[in-house]
C-alpha cells in the first residue's frame, strides 16, 4: 500500500503498476487501501490530500481547503498522516514530526517525485541500495542522527518530518520551514494531556473498525493501549486481546499480569497464543517480503507473522494494536542529569544520581561527571568529536559518546564501512540543527522516537504481507508531543518507570500492573533460534553487504559460531548486519516495482 504524486501534472506522469489516480486531473496517485480524504477549493485552483489515519472531521478538512493551512496541521488530530496541497505553481507536503508517516522524495525529469514508498521512488530513478546508509545502520544504529533526510536508496531523500516542504513545479531545490518544535507548553499538565491524546488515538482506531486486536503482553505500553481500547468500543463488541508466551508455559509473570488485566476489565476477551520452536527468532528471516528499510523485527518474523497469520484467521482481524514505542516516548534519557546541571538544579541532579547509580549499579560519581562534561557539550560538537574518535583522532571520545553512545566497532568491519560512518557524522555535523537550543534530552528523544517511528512503518509492511494493519498508538505525533512538551521541572527522574503514563491511565490498571517496574523477554530464544539455524545464518555472512564492500565474511562467520555456542558478546551489531543482509536478499529476490503511462481511472 502506498500513495504518492508529483510537483507536475500531465499525462506524462507515470503510475505504479496498479495504482490510481486520487482525483481527475491530479497527480496524487493511490495503492492499495490506505485512507485518504481530498477536497478541491472553490476556485478550483487548490487541491488539499489528507493521507492516512486522521482524526479530523469534514468541518475540518473544508477549513483546509479555503483558508491558509495551518502550522500545526500534521499533528493536530490524532493518527498518523500526512497533509498534501496541490497548487497551480507547486505541491507542498506537511510532514508530521515523529515520522510515523514518512514522505519520500526523487527528482524526476523537471520536477519532483514523492511517495510513502521509499521502494517505488527508487524503482522510478532506477537507484539502488545505498551502501553508506547501510553501513551506519549496520555499526551505528545508536546513532539516529545519521540518518536524517536519507533513505536506504541512493538519491531517495526522505522528506524532513515536521515540516512544510515545497516542491516546486520546475525541478528547483525543496523549500522547507521546519514547523514542530517541542518547547516546553508549561499551561498543560503532562500526564492529563497524555491520557487525553492516547485516548484519543486508541478511538480513532476502534471507531474505525470495531472488530479489531490488541496486544496485551502484561507490561504498561501493551496493557494501557488494550483497556483503552476495550473501554472505547461501541457496544456489543468487545477487544480480543492477545498474549503469546512460549509453548507449555503458562506460569510466567507477563501472563499473569495480562490475565488480571483480562479479569479486571468485562469487555477483553483475552486469547493466549503458545509459540513454539517453528516460531523462534532467526527462523527464514529471508522470507520477509521487500519493505522500504530493514524492519526491526525481522529477526523475529516468525514469531510476529505467525501471531498476525493466526489473528487473521481465528479472530477476524484486519486492525491490530501494540504497545510499540512506548519505551522510547516514556523512558527518560540519561541527557536529563545533565539538563538538570545546565539549568542549576544541582540538588534535584545529585538526588537522582544518586537513584540511576543504585538502578544501575554504577558510581554515581562517573553519573555525574558524565553528566557536567555533557552539559558543556553540543550536539554538533559531539558529531565531530565522534568522526574524530573513529579515524583514531580521539577528540570529544568522552563527551560525544553521552550525545550518541556508540557500539565498539565489530572486527568484521571493512575499512570502507568505517569510513561510510565517518563521512556520515561529518556530513551530519555540517547540517544545521532545526531544533537547536532543546534540551539535551528532548533532544535526544526527538532523534530516537523518529527512528522507531520510521523502522515501525516496515514492520507494518510485514503486517500488511499477513492481511493485517497494524497500529502504534503511542507513535502517534499528539501523544509524543504531550510527553515531550512537559516541563523540565515537573519531568520525572531518570530512575523512574513510566510514572507519566502510571498517572495519566492508572486508574484503568490493576494496581499490580499499575505498580510493575519490570518486564519479561525472550533473550533465550535468540540463543535458541541461532542454534537451530546455524547453517541458514551461515550463508548470510557471505551477502550482497559482502559485495558492496562492508563487511569481512571470515570474521563474521566465525563470530556467528562463537555466538551459537553462547560465548558472551554483544550481539548489536551483528544482529544488525543479518537484518540488514536478510533485507538486500528480498530486495534483489523481488522485481522492481514497474511503473506505467498507462491511463487508470481516478479513485472514487
Amino acid at each position: 500500500m502506498a500513495l504518492g504524486g508529483f510537483s507536475t501534472t500531465g499525462d506524462e506522469c507515470p503510475l505504479p503498476l496498479g495504482a490510481e489516480l486520487i482525483a481527475p486531473t491530479s497527480s496524487a496517485w493511490r495503492l492499495g487501501t490506505t485512507p485518504v480524504r481530498t477536497l478541491t477549493a472553490d476556485s478550483g485552483a487548490r487541491r488539499v490530500h489528507l493521507l492516512g489515519w486522521c482524526g479530523a472531521t469534514d468541518a475540518h478538512m473544508s477549513a483546509l481547503v479555503n483558508r491558509p493551512v495551518p502550522t500545526d496541521v500534521a499533528w493536530r488530530w490524532p493518527g498518523n498522516y500526512a497533509v498534501v496541497e496541490e497548487n497551480s505553481d507547486n505541491v507542498v507536503l506537511h510532514t508530521d514530526p515523529v515520522s510515523a508517516f514518512p514522505l519520500y522524495c526523487v527528482p524526476w525529469r523537471s520536477g519532483w517525485a514523492w511517495s510513502t514508498s521509499a521502494r517505488l521512488l527508487a524503482a522510478l530513478a532506477g537507484s539502488g541500495p545505498d551502501a553508506q546508509r547501510l553501513a551506519c545502520a549496520v555499526l551505528t544504529p545508536s546513532v539516529p542522527a545519521l540518518a536524517a533526510g536519507r533513505s536506504f536508496f541512493t538519491n531517495v531523500e526522505q522528506v524532513a518530518p515536521g515540516c512544510r516542504t515545497e516542491l516546486p513545479r520546475i525541478g528547483t531545490a525543496p523549500r522547507r520551514i521546519n514547523l514542530w518544535r517541542p518547547d516546553p507548553e508549561v499551561s498543560r499538565l503532562a500526564h492529563r494531556h497524555l491520557r487525553h491524546t492516547l485516548a484519543g488515538s486508541v478511538t480513532l482506531r476502534t471507531e474505525a473498525d470495531p472488530r479489531l486486536s490488541s496486544d496485551l503482553s502484561g507490561g504498561l505500553d501493551s496493557t494501557s493501549v488494550a483497556v483503552l481500547a476495550a473501554d472505547s468500543l461501541p457496544a456489543p463488541h468487545r477487544l480480543n486481546a492477545v498474549t503469546i508466551h512460549p509453548e507449555g508455559n503458562h506460569g510466567g509473570a507477563d501472563l499473569r499480569y495480562a490475565r488480571l488485566t483480562a479479569a479486571s476489565n468485562g469487555r477483553i476477551v483475552h486469547h493466549l497464543l503458545p509459540m513454539n520452536a517453528r516460531h523462534l527468532p532467526y527462523t527464514f528471516i529471508t522470507s520477509v517480503p521487500p519493505t522500504d528499510e530493514p524492519a526491526p523485527s525481522t529477526l523475529t518474523q516468525a514469531r510476529l507473522r505467525g501471531q498476525f497469520r493466526w489473528m487473521r484467521d481465528h479472530l477476524g482481524t484486519r486492525t491490530h494494536l501494540t504497545g510499540d514505542g512506548g519505551d522510547s516516548v516514556l523512558f527518560q534519557p540519561a541527557a536529563h542529569l545533565a539538563d538538570l546541571i545546565r539549568h542549576r538544579h544541582l540538588g534535584r541532579a545529585a538526588s537522582e544520581a544518586f537513584g540511576w547509580a543504585r538502578l544501575r549499579r554504577t558510581p554515581v560519581t562517573s553519573l555525574l561527571r558524565d553528566a557536567v562534561a555533557m552539559a558543556r557539550t553540543g550536539r554538533q560538537a559531539a558529531l565531530i568529536g565522534l568522526a574524530g574518535h573513529l579515524v583514531g583522532q580521539n577528540i570529544g571520545n568522552r563527551s560525544g559518546r553521552h550525545w550518541f553512545p556508540l557500539l565498539p566497532l565489530p572486527d568484521w568491519a571493512e575499512p570502507a564501512a568505517v569510513r561510510c560512518v565517518v563521512d556520515a557524522f561529518r556530513k551530519a555535523a555540517t547540517h544545521p540543527d532545526p531544533l537547536a537550543g532543546l534540551d539535551a534530552s528532548v533532544r535526544i528523544a526527538v532523534d530516537e522516537i523518529r527512528e522507531v517511528a520510521r523502522t515501525a512503518v516496515a514492520d507494518a509492511e510485514l503486517a500488511a504481507s499477513c492481511g493485517v494493519d497494524l497500529h502504534n498508538p503511542f507513535l502517534d505525533p499528539t501523544v509524543v508531543n504531550a510527553v515531550l512538551t512537559n516541563p523540565l521541572e515537573r519531568r520525572p527522574a531518570v530512575h523512574a518507570y513510566k510514572p507519566l503514563l502510571v498517572r495519566a491511565v492508572g486508574d484503568l490498571l490493576p494496581p499490580e500492573v499499575a505498580a510493575r517496574t519490570t518486564k519479561g523477554g525472550f533473550d533465550a530464544d535468540h540463543y535458541a533460534g541461532m542454534r537451530a539455524n546455524l547453517d541458514d545464518l551461515a550463508v548470510l555472512t557471505d551477502g550482497h553487504l559482502v559485495g558492496l564492500g562492508l563487511i569481512e565474511p571470515r570474521r563474521l562467520r566465525s563470530q556467528l559460531r562463537r555466538a551459537a555456542a553462547g560465548i558472551p558478546m554483544s550481539l548489536a551489531t551483528f544482529e544488525q548486519a543479518l537484518t540488514a543482509e536478510a533485507w538486500l536478499v528480498a530486495h534483489h529476490r523481488e522485481p522492481a516495482p514497474t511503473w506505467t503511462t498507462q491511463p487508470v481511472r481516478s479513485a472514487p
